[in-house]
């Protein structure tokens, strides 16, 4: 593709012919409304090799243009950016048993359960592989209206199958994960995530709840017509997380490209790596609590590792990433995906679902991160 055919308003200030394909993809997907617009990154060995922007916070010609350092709202990358990430650095200085029972940590989800019921079995390992029994996803929000109702909510959830026996992604799960990491810190885990793991990366623009000076330079997420009855932009898209105060153990959190790829720096820094040179610091990731968190768990048809997905048959890394990969997914239409054998990392953030979650937008965007990927790879 000539790079003049691509709007001057959507191209990259650093073009690079070998991410042509790439850079078509996204193109065509902000033409058929999958998103406004998106940014994008690529880390090989180290060094950052693609980086840009496309499109505008929404599809009115006039809306600001998405730049490379435009924080969005991750959504979901919450769950290894901040809380897995938590969990990883606890394990590694021994603050953490991934095999604690919940129910030590939270008395009140095992309080007035059966002896014999599945709740009473579930631990902090099955919380992170989504494998505990609990449901994937709840409306808390429609009926609780404070953090303590929705937390009472979340605690009294039925665990519908034997722990470890089935896979099912949980944001309950995630949101009780990280209340029993405050319980194990003694902290919030905002300020906690804040101190410990954003602020020794460097990773600057990343945080909970953003201050309404800062919300119109994040790209809305929707035009809310069922609950808050307004644009969201700036203030986090989940319902839950909105109702736990706008950071939760599941969704809260905005970032931006350059932030996730030195997040994502580190962890391959951590990562065992003859072909890298060493790092001058200290990585904050050692390599065994990489590769521990990195591996699979059960049940045998679940691509989930510990807080990480893995590539699946098929999977949004695309067919390119190794099986020693990790990544994850944002509801907003965020994904980062790290190749921890080939020393890759990608990251793409966008708002797909502006102005509203349709499906057809939910269809799009599962078909363009696996080609985006692929063209991505193969250009590498």
């Amino acid at each position: 593709m000539d790079p003049a055919a691509i709007s001057p308003l959507s191209t990259p200030a650093s073009f690079d012919r070998r991410f042509e394909t790439a850079l078509r993809v996204l193109n065509e997907a902000i033409l058929a409304h999958t998103f406004p617009g998106c940014a994008f990154g690529v880390l090989v060995q180290n060094q950052i090799v693609f980086q840009g922007a496309l499109g505008r916070f929404t599809y009115d010609p006039d809306a600001p243009l998405v730049q490379p350092n435009t924080v969005f709202d991750i959504a979901s990358l919450t769950k290894v950016v901040a809380t897995t990430a938590a969990a990883m650095l606890l394990y590694q200085r021994g603050q953490l048993d991934l095999d604690t029972p919940l129910g030590e940590l939270l008395p009140g989800f095992i309080i007035g359960r059966a002896p014999q019921e599945h709740a009473r079995q579930v631990t902090l390992r099955h919380l992170l592989a989504h494998n505990s029994g609990l449901p994937g996803y709840v409306e808390f929000f429609r009926a609780a209206a404070t953090p303590a109702a929705l937390y009472r909510a979340c605690l009294t959830l039925p665990v519908e199958a034997e722990p470890g026996t089935r896979a099912e992604y949980s944001d309950p799960g995630f949101i009780l994960l990280g209340k029993a990491l405050e319980v194990l810190t003694g902290e919030y885990l905002a300020p906690w995530v804040r101190r410990e793991i954003l602020t020794p990366l460097g990773m600057n623009a990343s945080l909970f709840c953003p201050a309404p000076a800062q919300r119109l330079a994040i790209p809305p997420t929707e035009e809310d017509t069922t609950f808050r009855h307004r644009r969201i932009q700036g203030e986090v898209q989940d319902e839950n997380a909105f109702i736990l105060k706008g950071a939760a153990g599941h969704a809260g959190l905005f970032s931006n490209v350059p932030d996730l790829l030195r997040f994502a720096a580190e962890v391959l820094a951590g990562s065992e790596s003859p072909a890298l040179t060493p790092p001058a610091t200290s990585p904050l990731f050692d390599p065994a609590t990489i590769d521990f968190f990195s591996q699979k768990q059960g049940p045998a048809a679940s691509s989930r590792a510990l807080g990480w997905d893995t590539p699946s048959q098929p999977s949004s890394s695309g067919t390119l990433f190794s099986p020693r990969s990790i990544g994850h997914l944002g509801y907003s239409g965020c994904s980062l995906w790290i190749d921890l054998h080939a020393h890759i990392a990608i990251a793409l953030l966008t708002n797909r679902t502006w102005p509203d979650r349709s499906p057809a937008s939910a269809e799009s965007i599962r078909l363009v991160r696996p080609a985006f990927h692929n063209a991505v790879r193969s250009a590498l």
